[in-house]
Formats: structure tokens, sequence, C-alpha cells
């Protein structure tokens, strides 16, 4: 199948689901990475599932892509540049809404699936428009609340069910950052299944294997 042109570059696999709205997953990388990445876990998703991998829109030099830059200096360290990502997750929602209409999906059973960078977006689509979103996976990623949108803690997240998980020996996010996700989307009544692996800034086997069965409960 020849990809639909719509906003993002993107990869897909079709949905085994012959008639009706599909169910669907939106995966999105992490920084320095591109949508063949997380594209390699489709063949091991539930089949009815239409799986897109989506490319980030800033290219880096030499190669891959980022979601937003990432900026180190001696005044500020390592920070992220809010304006961008918050750019990014607006054009994550329209790329959504166009492949929703263009493959027939439906709009009650929407996954998204994020790694590091791809994580952190993925939460602030998520509660920035709890409407659009059903599940949440996010892999080595942690919760910016400078880039969702302003007054989201009104949200109804009644619907929303979320899966984290972390290497305890992450040298790129720290591991406190993610641990800080259950109290955070706990105090929103958000459902929240945690877990670390031994493992660094990664998806382990393991790790695969459990979020995978998460999400064939929850779909």
């Amino acid at each position: 199948m020849s990809p639909t042109p719509l906003s993002l570059e993107y990869l897909v696999r079709p949905s085994s689901a012959e008639s009706g709205k599909k169910p669907a997953i939106f995966m999105f990388h992490g920084y320095g990475s591109n949508e063949e990445d997380l594209f390699s876990f489709a063949s091991e998703l539930p089949e009815e599932l239409l799986v897109i991998s989506v490319r980030a829109p800033y290219h880096l030099d030499p190669f891959g892509y980022a979601w937003y830059a990432i900026n180190f200096d001696a005044t500020h360290g390592k920070w992220n540049d809010v304006e961008q990502a918050s750019e990014s997750r607006e054009k994550i929602v329209a790329f959504m809404d166009e492949a929703i209409e263009a493959y027939d999906l439906d709009t009650g059973n929407i996954t998204l699936l994020g790694f590091s960078q791809g994580s952190i977006l993925s939460y602030a689509v998520a509660l920035s428009y709890p409407e659009k979103v059903k599940n949440v996976i996010a892999l080595s990623g942690y919760i910016d609340e400078n880039i969702i949108k302003e007054g989201y803690t009104e949200n109804d997240f009644g619907t929303l069910h979320m899966y984290a998980s972390h290497g305890q020996v992450d040298q790129v996010i720290p591991l406190e950052w993610a641990q800080r996700t259950p109290d955070f989307l706990k105090k929103l009544s958000i459902d929240i299944t945690y877990e670390e692996f031994p493992i660094g800034h990664g998806v382990s086997q393991q790790n695969f294997y459990s979020f995978r069965k998460w999400l064939v409960e929850h779909l």
C-alpha cells in the first residue's frame, strides 16, 4: 500500500479488518531517528490495528529528524524548544485528523505510541486533546507541562488509558523524571500502568512484550 499524501511523512501497515472503521496506532520516534525505527514493531502488533509510523518535521544534520530542538548552552544547560514542541503537537493532531479521514479510522480507538521525544509529544497530545486518544504507550519519556495546552486540567480524561515504562539505567532521560508520571496522572484520575526495566535508553524484548500485552487488553 502506497501512503496517501498527508501533511507529514509516514509508513503504514494496513489493518486486517475488511470492513468498518479500523482501530489505529500512531507511532512517534525519538530525537535523531526516523519513521522506520518504531515501525519495526508493526509486524508484532495486533493485526486489526492500522499502524502508522510518523516522521518528525525537523531535519537534523547530517541525518535523522526531531519533533523539536534540544539546545545546549552554558547558561541554560540542556533545554527544550517549547515553541517548536507545541507546534509539533498541533502538527501531530492535524496529521491524525487527516489519517482518520484518509484511512476510515475509528475515532474512539486511537492509540499513540512514542519513544523518548516522541513519548513526550504523545503525552502532550493526549493531555491536550483526550477526546482524540484512547490509549498512550509512553516509552522512555516524561511529561513536560510546558507543551500541554493551557487549561488541560479541566479536560475529561475518563476514557484515557496510559502505559509508561523507563530504563532503570537510562543516561539520556533521568529515571526520576519518569517516576513522577504515575502521581501526576493519578491526580488527573487517569488510568496508568507504570513499569521499569533493567536497561538504558531503549526498549528491551521484555518491555515490548509487556506493553503489547497491555495494548491487547486495552483495544
